[in-house]
């Protein structure tokens, strides 16, 4: 491959024009109006004004994608996190027109993307799968009856969901009647798809995922596992590996288990099997995510490698390492920085006025000092990764790192930040998914943010 056009935008967008021109492969990058100034534009090789603000004039305009594509020469084209990285339609579109599309297949992506085929699929593989619903739920007179069987809490789920939309948890008949209706609604708005089932709510799990890899030769190897357990609005905010207080044999069967899924649909290219573990390290399959993860910097820190370089060499046929080449070395944490209110978590869009970032961290950013956070996208400003001998040292240094962090004319969460990670709650590594709310409620008075 010697061009690929980036089908996305800000950080992500710049992470992998970083790998292209090291490796001299030529990029294009599309932009909306808003984005014009932002400094992936100017650091890609061509830059394409894709349309007018909003997504669905601009970066999910599937056919206008694949046009400028071609007439730029485009040998392949790299769908980010996000948009259109798991939409199975552009994956067809591409190739159909003659490029590669970094990333599986159309068909994996469509079989993992409907999460009640993809819980089907890992049934049958044999994978421990979530007790739920193995058809969608149509009705509220179904959703409840089915309910009586699952047992109560349970988590009302969109099929074709991700990034924590479409998702709530239900203690009683009578939020899910209060519910159903509403998920389905926003299921439709955002997915297209208003299809809904039900699944078993797993009380103080860890949400721990597992990096794996496949390339078109019959190799696939995992990359070991993140725990994503701190969680806003059921979205992650920081992630770390390796996963504290995990035993060692509940990793080598968790990336087991990753491996057996992935075998499951022959996949290939970057994905992440994400899975609940309950607190007597019993686990299930929850998701398989078909692309590169928001936080895949966190894996690279530890392994030393570059995922964007593998999801390069993967779709121009090329081989990957054995497992035995695959090692860890100390601890990483990535946080996620926001433009928001760190009490709310409601976005705060603004010029920003001062950007001046702290030392010791690897620093993730689609903005520099000057650009503006528009409220039309994602408020994520960056990510911080930061990487120690062990956990102690990695949380050493993000206190160190925070405390030199300057940032004007937006909110955002690194107050939180710097409060949280103090925690004994953080400290201790003995921490499931509502560790974030459970913290700011018990602690609501004495917050300084």
């Amino acid at each position: 491959m010697k061009k690929i056009l980036i089908a996305n935008r800000a950080e992500i967008a710049r992470r992998i024009i970083r790998t292209c021109n090291r490796l001299g492969i030529e990029t294009v990058a599309i932009h909306s109006e808003a984005d014009g100034d932002l400094p992936y534009v100017s650091e890609a090789t061509e830059a394409v004004l894709i349309g007018p603000n909003p997504v669905v004039q601009s970066y999910l305009q599937i056919d206008k994608i694949i046009e400028e594509a071609k007439k730029r020469g485009v040998d392949a084209i790299h769908p980010g996190y996000g948009l259109l990285s798991e939409n199975a339609d552009f994956a067809r579109k591409v190739a159909r027109a003659g490029m590669i599309f970094i990333g599986p297949s159309s068909d994996i992506i469509e079989k993992m993307g409907d999460k009640i085929e993809s819980r089907r699929t890992m049934i049958q593989a044999g994978v421990p799968v979530v007790p739920g619903t193995e058809e969608g739920v149509t009705t509220l007179e179904e959703a409840l009856q089915q309910a009586v069987e699952i047992g109560y809490p349970l988590m009302l789920k969109a099929s074709a969901g991700g990034g924590g939309i479409g998702m709530v948890r239900c203690e009683n008949e009578q939020a899910l009647t209060q519910q159903f209706d509403s998920v389905k609604n926003r299921a439709k708005a955002y997915f297209g798809d208003d299809v809904v089932y039900l699944e078993k709510f797993i009380a103080d799990a860890r949400h721990i995922e597992v990096q794996i890899f496949g390339d078109h030769h019959g190799n696939l190897v995992h990359l070991y596992e993140r725990n994503c357990s701190v969680q806003r609005r059921n979205q992650k905010v920081i992630e770390e590996s390796p996963s504290p207080n995990l035993p060692q044999d509940v990793r080598e069967r968790l990336c087991a288990a990753a491996l057996q899924a992935g075998k499951a649909v022959n996949y290939t290219n970057a994905g992440t099997v994400e899975f609940i573990v309950d607190s007597n390290n019993e686990f299930y399959f929850l998701e398989m995510n078909t692309r590169l993860q928001v936080e895949h910097p966190v894996t690279e820190e530890v392994t030393g490698l570059d995922l964007v370089e593998w999801q390069l060499t993967v779709a121009d046929g090329g081989k990957l390492p054995s497992q035995d080449k695959i090692q860890t070395k100390g601890h990483a944490i990535e946080y996620r920085v926001y433009a928001e209110d760190p009490k709310t978590f409601f976005p705060s869009p603004g010029k920003l006025e001062k950007l001046q970032w702290g030392e010791g961290a690897r620093i993730e950013t689609g903005y520099e000092e000057g650009n503006q956070v528009t409220p039309f996208y994602d408020p994520m400003i960056s990510k911080i990764i930061i990487h120690g001998s062990d956990r102690a040292d990695a949380l050493s240094k993000s206190q160190t790192f925070f405390n030199r962090v300057t940032i004007n004319g937006v909110k955002t969460n690194i107050p939180l930040f710097k409060e949280f990670i103090g925690s004994e709650q953080f400290v201790s590594g003995n921490y499931a998914t509502a560790v974030l709310p459970e913290w700011m409620e018990k602690t609501k008075e004495e917050h300084t943010l």
